[in-house]
């Protein structure tokens, strides 16, 4: 059966990633030889997300936030975390997967972002020294991690179009929680995170937005990956 993944966000035909990620997805298939479908899924559509959900294999966690619904996304994300579903979050999704680990699993109920909250307690993403809005950079991979295994090199260049990460005073708190940040960039700031196999099959969020790749007829090797990821999903 072709498999199916939820696109989480808020379709606008204006965000350059909101027309890659398809594109990505169908690159990928076509690579890997294997069917797949994906579907749009509107945050504020997300009301019980093992409901609105279950009919997923896989999740994408798209770019532009802010989300019309911060509480859907994040369900979808502890969703797809719970469910060991295979997901991917680039960007604000990235963004928001922090949020919803610290949340649940970091003990910090109060996690929150400064891009909509800027007065929040617990600002787990904050707003970057400089921003990376229409930026491309080099980035180093963990030895051992997915995200090197998946490019089968230590080392990328990928694109951004972000002004919010992580807040490097949560660093430690996250990962005595089980997260592990798996790709820096050339000063050593945090730019993906992964959790480990033993945890979960398929889970990584990504600062960068690799699907950009897709527009100039690029296979990224991350929507690669998710589309063998869900196929493995009975």
């Amino acid at each position: 059966m072709k498999p199916s993944i939820a696109l989480v966000g808020d379709f606008s035909p204006d965000v350059v990633a909101h027309r890659a990620i398809p594109r990505a997805l169908e690159l990928a298939g076509a690579a890997e030889h294997r069917e797949v479908a994906w579907n749009w899924v509107h945050t504020a559509s997300i009301q019980e997300a093992a409901r609105d959900l279950a009919g997923y294999a896989a999740l994408w966690v798209v770019p532009a936030s802010p989300y019309a619904s911060m509480t859907g996304a994040l369900a979808a994300i502890r969703w797809a975390r719970e469910t060991r579903r295979p997901i991917v979050g680039s960007c604000g999704g990235f963004q928001h997967m922090l949020i919803e680990f610290a949340r649940t699993r970091a003990g910090l109920n109060e996690a929150d972002t400064a891009e909509t909250n800027p007065e929040g307690r617990e600002q787990v993403v904050s707003q970057l020294a400089c921003s990376l809005v229409g930026q491309s950079g080099s980035l180093r991979f963990t030895p051992g991690s997915r995200l090197q295994e998946i490019y089968g090199r230590d080392t990328a260049t990928e694109g951004y179009n972000c002004s919010y990460g992580l807040n490097e005073a949560y660093r430690a708190a996250l990962e005595a929680a089980g997260l592990q940040f798996t790709a820096f960039d050339e000063t050593g700031q945090i730019r993906a995170a992964e959790l480990p196999r033993s945890v979960h099959p398929f889970f990584i969020g990504t600062l960068f937005q690799s699907e950009r790749a897709a527009l100039r007829g690029e296979i990224p090797p991350l929507a690669r990956a998710l589309v063998r990821a869900a196929h493995t999903i009975p």
